[in-house]
């Protein structure tokens, strides 16, 4: 995320299921207006305890995101790790303003029983299948830790 965003802070950036808010707050540090969305309150407050000693500018929003309206063509960022986003993914694209940058990380259907379900994970090349109307910048299968993680990097088109 740091290389492709070099020199680049001063727009608006969504985190999607923040969690801790890791991403948030780095985004937030780099000088970017954040918008940080979780589920869970108890998540979001130890966020906020994560980011209390910076000066970042996070606006946590306790919603589901399943649910949530997400406003078209705003934020120049979208971040979204290890959550599972298909059903809602049209929405959050509609959301990136043209020109914005998708950084994707979740995980891979595997035989090994350890994190989420295979029903959670995206099937080998799917995660590319789903983002057509993208510009791919960075798109990698692999493995942390025998875990197997895949990570897109794209670009909505100016003229979207």
């Amino acid at each position: 995320m740091r290389t492709v965003l070099e020199g680049r802070s001063d727009g608006r950036a969504l985190d999607v299921a923040t969690g801790l808010g890791r991403n948030a707050i780095a985004l937030a540090d780099a000088g970017w207006r954040v918008d940080a969305i979780d589920v869970s309150r108890s998540q979001l407050e130890r966020a906020r305890e994560h980011a209390v000693s910076r000066p970042a500018a996070v606006e946590w929003i306790l919603a589901d995101v399943d649910s949530y309206a997400f406003p078209e063509a705003v934020y120049d960022v979208v971040t979204i790790s290890f959550y599972d986003a298909r059903e809602r993914l049209s929405s959050i694209l509609s959301a990136l303003a043209p020109g914005g940058f998708l950084f994707y990380e979740h995980y891979l259907e595997s035989t090994d029983r350890t994190g989420p379900g295979d029903r959670h994970r995206f099937a080998s090349n799917e995660l590319l299948s789903v983002s057509t109307d993208l510009r791919v910048l960075y798109y990698a299968e692999y493995r942390v830790d025998g875990e197997p993680r895949v990570t897109l990097v794209a670009r909505k088109p100016d003229d979207q």
